[in-house]
């Protein structure tokens, strides 16, 4: 066994100054990850593209399809639909006979660390009232997308708001007396 008289008094600087040497190559080898937004950004505008399409087309499960298992969409004038048969829901109400619905993104910003990422739009639906009468509305959009465990951006959270003022409600006849 070798005493601690041994060793030297410079032993403990030596020591000290290789283990700081070691810590800093081993710091200096980590990787900074590739920054991938633009091939995000350009994927998830694919991904839009297609998924207009898909909608224009009112293929419902292929609508619902874009959304991950545990989505939220905030429809306007209605609750929180979460989930996808909530989702199924919304989507059959908007994609029902004689109805068209397109919208076009104007925005889509990729977070850094490449996991998340918004999009920013506007769409336009037309449809026919419970009257049968034609209706249109115009509005925008706001999504959030999420990198799935395969690699695959699904939709987390969307929202939808119309343009248009609210309509009034209709007058109530007075009774006579």
């Amino acid at each position: 066994m070798i005493s601690r008289g041994e060793i030297g008094p410079g032993f403990n600087s030596v020591f000290c100054g290789c283990l700081a040497l070691l810590l800093l190559a081993s710091a200096c080898n980590e990787q900074t990850p590739a920054d991938t937004r633009a091939a995000d950004e350009s994927s998830i505008r694919e991904i839009e593209a297609q998924w207009a399409k898909t909608a224009a087309a009112h293929d419902l499960e292929g609508s619902v399809s874009y959304y991950s298992d545990d989505a939220t969409v905030l429809p306007p004038n209605a609750p929180i639909a979460s989930g996808k048969q909530a989702i199924r829901a919304v989507w059959a109400s908007v994609l029902g006979p004689g109805a068209s619905l397109s919208w076009q993104v104007s925005k889509v910003e990729v977070s850094r660390s490449g996991d998340l990422a918004y999009v920013m739009g506007a769409y336009q639906f037309a449809d026919k009232d419970p009257q049968g009468r034609p209706m249109t509305d115009h509005g925008k959009t706001l999504e959030v997308w999420k990198k799935q465990a395969d690699g695959k951006w699904k939709a987390v959270a969307d929202s939808f708001s119309s343009d248009l003022p609210p309509t009034a409600p209709p007058e109530k006849k007075k009774k006579k007396k």
